[in-house]
C-alpha cells in the first residue's frame, strides 16, 4: 500500500509513518503547503491513503486546511485525520479543521470524543499515541545530559495564565517542585521555562533551564538522568512522552492516574505520585537505591513494547478495513 502523510514535523514523521514502513508499506511525508510538490506526488506516487495529523505548521491556518481539503478531495483517496489535540482543542482546532479539510475518517487520542464525532455524522475511532524504536531506544548515558533528574516538556505560560488549575500544572507542581525545594539538580528541557518560574515556590535556577531539545535527542536525556519527570495532562489519557520515555529505558516518575495504571504497573514499570509529599518520599528512596531503579527501567522497557507504532499501524488498517474506508485489494 502507498501511504502519504501531509506532515514533516519530526514529532510525527518519525512515529506512525515508520510503523507503516515496518509493515512493508511504501510511505512518503511531504509539506502540503508546497503546492506544486503536492500535485506531483498525488499524480506520480498515487497514494492509497492520505494522513494528516494534529495542529502543526503544516495545517495551522484556515488557508492551509482548505488546501488540504481541496487536494485530498480531488485525489479521490481516503483522507484520514488523527486529532492529536483532543480534548483540549477540539472546538478551537479539531472541529474547524475537519470542516475545512473534510477527512473521510477521524482518529482521536481522546476516547471520549469518538461518540461526539459520530454524533456529528463523522466516522471515528480512538487511536492512542505510541513510540517508534528508530528514535526511542536505550543508549549509554551521555556525558552532556547526565543529571539527577530531567524534565522534557514545554512550559506553556499562556495556558497557565488562562487555566492555572489545568492538570498539567498540578502535575508539574506535584512532581517537580520537591526537586526544586530540595535543591536536587533538575534539567528543564523545552521552551518557555524562563517564563514559568512563578508556578513553583522555588525558582528554577537559570543554569537548570536547557531550552529546546531536538526530538531525535530526547532518548539521550531519558537514558542519562537518574529520574525522568513526566507530567500527565488528563486523567483519561497518556502523553506521548510516557511511551517514549519508557521505550528509551528511562526511569519514569509520573502522575498517578487511572490511565497510567490501566497500561502500566506502578513500582514495576514506573513510579507514580499523587502529592508533593509522596514525590519526596519516592525520590529519597529511589535516588538511594539504583538497583531498584534499574529493575524498573528494564521492566518498563518490556511492558511498553506492545505500544509501538508498528502495533498502532496494524490497528489502524484493521479499523479502516472494518469500516470499509479501504479494501483488502488496496493492501495486497
Amino acid at each position: 500500500m502507498k501511504i502519504l502523510f501531509l506532515e514533516t514535523h519530526p514529532m510525527w514523521v518519525f512515529g506512525l509513518p515508520n510503523g507503516f514502513k515496518d509493515l512493508g508499506h511504501e510511505v512518503k511525508a511531504i509539506d502540503p503547503n508546497k503546492e506544486q510538490l503536492l500535485q506531483e506526488v498525488l499524480k506520480e506516487f498515487k497514494p492509497d491513503i492520505i494522513f494528516s495529523i494534529g495542529w502543526t505548521p503544516a495545517n495551522d491556518t484556515a488557508e492551509k486546511q482548505e488546501r488540504i481539503g481541496y487536494y485530498t478531495k480531488l485525489s479521490g483517496v481516503p483522507h484520514i485525520y488523527w486529532a492529536t489535540e483532543d480534548p483540549g482543542y477540539t472546538e478551537e482546532f479539531s472541529l474547524p479543521y475537519i470542516e475545512r479539510a473534510n477527512p473521510n475518517f477521524v482518529f482521536t487520542i481522546c476516547s471520549e470524543k469518538v461518540s461526539e464525532y459520530q454524533n456529528l455524522g463523522l466516522d471515528a475511532a480512538h487511536l492512542d499515541f505510541g513510540f517508534h524504536p528508530s528514535v526511542h531506544y536505550p543508549v549509554a548515558p551521555h556525558k552532556k545530559f547526565l543529571s539527577t533528574a530531567a524534565l522534557v516538556a514545554n512550559g506553556y505560560p499562556k495556558l497557565y495564565e488562562k487555566q492555572p488549575n489545568h492538570q498539567r500544572f498540578e502535575s508539574l507542581i506535584r512532581l517537580a517542585e520537591p526537586f526544586l525545594d530540595q535543591g536536587i539538580k533538575t534539567d528543564f528541557y523545552g521552551r518557555y521555562w524562563d517564563k514559568m518560574k512563578e508556578i513553583f515556590n522555588s525558582n528554577i535556577p537559570s543554569d537548570w533551564i536547557k531550552g529546546y531539545l531536538p526530538y531525535e535527542q530526547a532518548n539521550k536525556v531519558y537514558c542519562s538522568a537518574e529520574i525522568i519527570i513526566g507530567v500527565q495532562n488528563k486523567m483519561t489519557q497518556l502523553t506521548q512522552r510516557t511511551y517514549e520515555i519508557l521505550a528509551s529505558g528511562g526511569f519514569l516518575l509520573t502522575t498517578d492516574t487511572p490511565e497510567v495504571r490501566k497500561h502500566f504497573v506502578p513500582g514495576k514499570d514506573l513510579i507514580v505520585s499523587s502529592s508533593k509529599e509522596e514525590t519526596l518520599q519516592l525520590l529519597c528512596y529511589y535516588l538511594n537505591n539504583p538497583n531498584e531503579r534499574n529493575k524498573i527501567r528494564e521492566q518498563g522497557l518490556k511492558s511498553v513494547a506492545k505500544h509501538s507504532y508498528n502495533t498502532r499501524a496494524k490497528m489502524i488498517l484493521e479499523i479502516l478495513l472494518k469500516r470499509k474506508i479501504i479494501s483488502w485489494s488496496a493492501i495486497y
